[in-house]
Order: structure tokens, then C-alpha cells, then sequence
């Protein structure tokens, strides 16, 4: 049995609203035990693909950005049953690092074909909260918090919402320690725990990440002036972030991040309220995921 999972809300879904039209007439195609699930609000997609596993789906596609992503594998992980993603987000970072099909109708083909194989990779929880790509804290949660409000998405609004996030933002120290005993204290920017290299975009937070490696990258950015900014700008998106000396990175199983006041954090791009003390975990290979059936066994870092 095979059940989508749309969400009418994500961005490009919202703009295309026929996409609908076309899953349903791919599980007409399809024949019996092919559903589609429409989500009516923020968390029903988690509701709609437990219901999916107790019915039996060993195969549950989210149509959405990466927050259908999320709320999906919430549900899937840990449970055996396989992941398909058709991205129809703004960023669509995990599906990037992956090399899963970023365009709607080439996904949509993609998950019903027999070009995948199911791998299973990491994911991660913050405070509790589930993560299959990235989380952070600081302003990284504040341009999360800002771009979840726009109607119109995309890179150029995620830069205007950039750059308008740095102009308020006020950096504060943190304390990081990982699960191998080191330890540094910063005042920071942002700091992000990333399980992909992506943030979305092709934006490379954490070049030498991997999903398959049972380990966490965190990555925590300094403040910095304006031609810094730039130079870090442009190492995002050429994969050289991790070199600058602006940076300090960790790959651990785990993290404490000690901030000195509660405050937002994101998880795949959902903003979440967080307490000053955020303990980051991995739960090694926890959720299984349809990749290209070309792809190597061990092929997740694009470092």
C-alpha cells in the first residue's frame, strides 16, 4: 500500500494548485492500495502517516516542503516503513542532498518508478523536536521565523529576509559541548546542527555532513562584518564554509548548546519556543528513505 501525503499549503502547492489533480490520477493509475491525504493545518501530516502505518502503507509519500517532510518522518521513524519525498518546498534541502528530483512532476515520477531504493539514514531531535536535516538557534531561527510568514518564497526572499534579520539581530554567547568531551564557548551569529550538507537552496552549511554516518555536524558562525559576511556568503553556497575562520564546526553523536535565555530554535525550517538549555541527540539510521536506485550505498556526503 502506497499513501501520499499533500499538503494544499506548501509553497509551490499553494502557486500549482493542479499538482492535486495529478497525484490523484497517478493513484487512479496505479490501482488499488495508492491514497492520496489531504493535510488541513500544521502537524496533521504526522497524524496522517501514523494512521498510514497502522493501515499497513509500507510506503508514504510526502508532497510538501521540507516541514511535510518533517511531520511525516516523525511518524515513519524508527517504524520500517519507506519515505518518498516529491519536494514542492522553497528550500528542499535534505531531498538536494540526497539527489532527489527537486522539480514537482520529475519527484512525482521519480517515487512511483523503479529507479529507487530505500536507504536508511540518520535523524536527529533537539529538546525533543525531530529533525531529519538541520536545526539551529539564533539567527538562523530568526530568518526561519520571518520566511515562514511570506506568501512568496523562494532565494531571492530568503536573501531579502537575510539580510533584514542581520540588520535587528543581536548575537549572544553560547556554550557548546559535545558527547566526546570537547567544549568551546562563543559569542555567535547562529549556530546549526546540520545532518545533510544543506540548508536548501544548494546553500552548503555543513559541506562534510552525511546522513548515513550516525554522527551530527554543528556549525556556529562568529559575528562578522559586512565584507566577512560576503566572504561566508559565498563559501555557503561553494562548499567551503567549514574552512572559514569565522566558523567553528564539531561532528559529534551529540550536543549541548547552552545559551543565556530561552528563545526560538528550527527543525527543518519549523520555528519552535525552546528553553536556554538545547540537548541535540541522532538516532542512527532511524528512518528509511527511497534514493536513486543508481545511488551508492554510501554515497550521502557531497563534501
Amino acid at each position: 500500500m502506497v499513501r501520499f501525503i499533500y499538503n494544499p499549503y506548501s509553497g509551490n502547492n499553494r502557486r500549482h494548485p493542479g499538482l492535486l489533480d495529478t497525484l490523484r490520477a497517478t493513484a487512479a493509475r496505479r490501482g488499488c492500495g495508492h491514497e492520496v491525504s489531504v493535510t488541513q493545518g500544521p502537524g496533521h501530516a504526522t497524524e496522517l502517516a501514523r494512521e498510514a502505518v497502522a493501515a499497513g502503507c509500507r510506503r508514504i509519500i510526502a508532497v510538501g516542503g521540507d516541514g511535510t517532510m518533517n511531520e511525516t518522518a516523525q511518524a515513519l521513524t524508527g517504524t520500517g516503513a519507506d519515505l518518498g519525498l516529491v519536494p514542492c518546498g522553497s528550500g528542499n534541502g535534505l531531498a538536494l542532498h540526497l539527489g532527489i528530483p527537486t522539480r514537482a512532476a520529475d519527484a512525482l515520477d521519480f517515487v512511483v518508478s523503479e529507479q529507487t531504493r530505500a536507504a536508511s539514514i540518520d535523524t536527529g531531535t533537539v529538546n525533543g523536536h525531530v529533525f531529519c536535516n538541520a536545526m539551529g538557534a539564533g539567527l538562523d531561527a530568526e530568518i526561519s521565523q520571518r520566511f515562514n510568514r511570506l506568501t512568496r518564497r523562494g532565494l531571492p526572499a530568503y536573501v531579502r529576509t537575510t539580510a533584514g534579520a542581520l540588520l535587528r539581530f543581536r548575537p549572544s554567547p553560547i556554550f557548546v559541548s559535545d558527547d566526546m568531551g570537547r567544549s568551546f564557548r562563543m559569542k555567535v551569529l547562529l549556530v546549526a546542527v546540520a545532518n545533510s550538507d544543506q540548508y536548501g537552496n544548494r546553500a552548503r552549511i555543513a559541506p562534510l555532513a552525511r546522513t548515513d554516518d550516525g554522527l551530527l555536524n554543528l556549525v556556529a558562525l562568529q559575528p562578522v562584518g559586512p565584507f566577512a559576511a560576503l566572504s561566508c556568503l559565498v563559501r555557503l553556497f561553494s562548499g567551503s564554509l567549514h574552512r572559514s575562520p569565522h566558523v567553528q564546526c564539531l561532528t559529534s553523536s551529540g550536543f549541548v548548546i547552552e545559551r543565556h535565555a530561552a528563545g526560538p530554535v528550527h527543525t527543518d525550517g519549523e520555528t519552535h519556543d525552546a528553553e536556554a538549555r538545547l540537548v541535540v541527540r541522532t538516532s542512527p539510521r532511524s528512518l528509511r528513505i527511497l534514493v536513486p536506485s543508481t545511488a551508492p550505498v554510501s554515497s550521502f556526503c557531497h563534501g
